[in-house]
């Protein structure tokens, strides 16, 4: 992520109860060993995997569904899917909210996360990503050619790459501008012929009787407490994901026109829901 969004309120305070703790030992100490068993596995197959099939991945994929599976089912937080994935070669574009995001956009649908170049030196994450197949990029326009290979190879090889446009995770509730440095690659006269893009909506709906926002991982919040608070609570929350109907990078004019009109759609669900009260 670039520079936290804050748009200067306070999230609730994080205040876990007797019973919630027992549920932070036990949810917890089930979704690492999940993870770390998901780890492990992705690790050595990946030794057969990478020889075998070079950018390819028939089977590591499936470990890291089903481990963002059943890490939503241990946390208790219900997912439902409206609309349907798309077929053709290209990339996701999705609202970013929390954390969560990568366990809920994961659970349903095989893709690859584009992330900052940082991201990689992070300790404990950079194993996650890098074993999962995430590709990194630098915002450096003398790297511009270099990330437009990397796209189109993976591209190529039927990788859905997903790009969280507005750079920056959200209270769940909003959908910030989207940046279009990224979309620029998209037009590169060895992608823009074929390549496709599915926007796509996450809508977290809190607990009964939290704040709205509950789910939203903003401003400085600590990974340490947002963890804690979502791992104590019961009842838990759900969150849906929204697929819409995937364009044609041809039929845009630029990078723009695409961003502008992949932000209209994804924001649209989540106005729609706060206009009827829903969140």
């Amino acid at each position: 992520m670039s520079l936290a969004w804050n748009d200067g309120s306070e999230p609730e305070a994080v205040k876990v109860s007797p019973f919630g703790w027992l549920r932070v030992v036990v949810r917890g100490g089930l979704v690492l060993l999940i993870n770390l068993i998901g780890l492990l596995l992705t690790l050595l197959l990946r030794w057969v995997e990478r020889p075998l099939y070079g950018v390819q991945r028939p089977v590591t994929p499936w470990i890291t569904q089903a481990v963002c599976s059943l890490t939503l089912a241990i946390l208790g937080l219900r997912l439902t899917v409206t609309g349907k994935q798309m077929r053709e070669k290209g990339a996701v574009v999705a609202n970013h909210a929390s954390w969560l995001d990568i366990y809920v956009l994961n659970a349903r649908k095989r893709i690859y996360f584009v992330s900052k170049a940082e991201v990689a030196g992070w300790p404990g994450v950079s194993w996650l990503a890098k074993a999962t197949g995430t590709v990194f990029i630098r915002l450096d326009r003398r790297e511009a050619g270099a990330q437009v290979a990397v796209f189109r190879e993976r591209l190529a090889a039927g990788h859905k790459l997903l790009f969280f446009p507005e750079g920056t995770s959200t209270d769940s509730r909003r959908v910030l501008p989207f940046k279009t440095t990224l979309f620029a690659a998209f037009f590169d006269d060895g992608l823009r012929d074929w390549m496709h893009v599915q926007p796509v909506t996450v809508i977290y709906r809190a607990p009964k009787g939290r704040d709205a926002r509950f789910f939203g991982w903003w401003g400085e919040q600590d990974m340490g407490p947002h963890l804690l608070k979502v791992l104590a609570q019961s009842p838990q929350g759900s969150v849906e994901l929204v697929y819409h109907e995937p364009v044609a990078v041809s039929e845009f004019a630029d990078r723009k026109a695409l961003a502008g009109y992949l932000e209209q759609v994804v924001r649209e669900p989540l106005n729609v829901e706060i206009a009827e009260g829903a969140l």
